[in-house]
């Protein structure tokens, strides 16, 4: 039996609990976890309680549930910063998952409107395009699509681009540094396409991260579409309220911390 802290809710502690036993690696992934009548009777509460705890912790991604057979361990998520601008190795490091990638695609192609307008050349210009399968732990994390000018694929081309990031390329072994970097996030079906190399359904539901990735004089290095799966990354963000925002209204309210959330599940 364990004993619950008088004044707290039940269900929080429970949570509470169980998460730390996820964490701190008593429970592994995919571990089942006890009845909800076991935990009743552990922590000397209805159902209803451990339920509640339950789906807290379903809902941050702890544990996922199956009809009939009970609860189990999805795995730690891992939480890391995303305020500074970082590549996949950073984050996937910084995550604790091991990254690797997988060159799929390089080829020359004419620049569409989009791409053109993001990388700041005519329509119809020669870019080249890196397609790569990005990975955490051996498993399908991102898909990647980047377009780049020959300009500063001169600088990539020969580089094992399946080990090495453009950032680390760019800026270790020519001192080209990445200076910052303009993000959109949306969700979106998967293409078909893409759907396989990241091993879920078509039309699944993906985020959708497109970025231009800036250097000195704001010269645009990349234009970047990132297909991330659904239920390994999610997003965190955290801002900061003005109290003089009511009567002085502001464009935005400033941003204290922005943090993807990564399952290594």
């Amino acid at each position: 039996m364990t004993t619950l802290i008088p004044g707290r809710p039940r269900h929080e502690q429970i949570s509470d609990w169980i998460r730390k036993e996820i964490v701190e690696g008593r429970l592994e992934t995919d571990a089942q976890l006890p009845s909800e009548a076991e935990l009743g009777r552990q922590f000397e509460v209805s159902r209803i309680t451990v339920r509640r705890a339950l789906a807290t912790l379903e809902n941050e991604g702890h544990i996922y549930r199956r009809q009939g057979l009970g609860s189990f361990v999805r795995g730690t998520s891992v939480e890391q910063g995303l305020v500074r601008l970082s590549d996949f190795v950073e984050d996937m490091r910084q995550a604790g998952l091991v990254p690797t990638s997988q060159v799929v695609h390089t080829g020359t192609e004419r620049a569409s409107q989009e791409i053109a307008a993001a990388l700041g050349v005519p329509e119809g210009s020669a870019v080249v395009r890196l397609d790569r399968l990005r990975l955490g732990d051996g498993e399908p994390i991102a898909f990647d699509q980047t377009w780049l000018t020959h300009f500063y694929w001169q600088y990539l081309d020969g580089h094992d681009l399946a080990n090495c990031t453009i950032y680390s390329i760019l800026e270790d072994r020519y001192n080209m540094p990445v200076r910052r970097g303009e993000f959109r996030i949306t969700a979106v079906d998967c293409p078909s396409g893409i759907a396989g190399h990241l091993a879920i359904p078509k039309r699944r539901a993906v985020l959708l991260i497109e970025r231009t990735s800036m250097a000195d004089a704001d010269k645009r290095i990349y234009f970047q579409r990132r297909y991330y799966r659904s239920d390994r990354v999610s997003y965190q963000l955290e801002l900061e309220r003005n109290p003089k925002s009511r009567t002085s209204p502001q464009r935005g309210l400033p941003l204290s911390d922005f943090e993807p959330v990564f399952s290594n599940r």
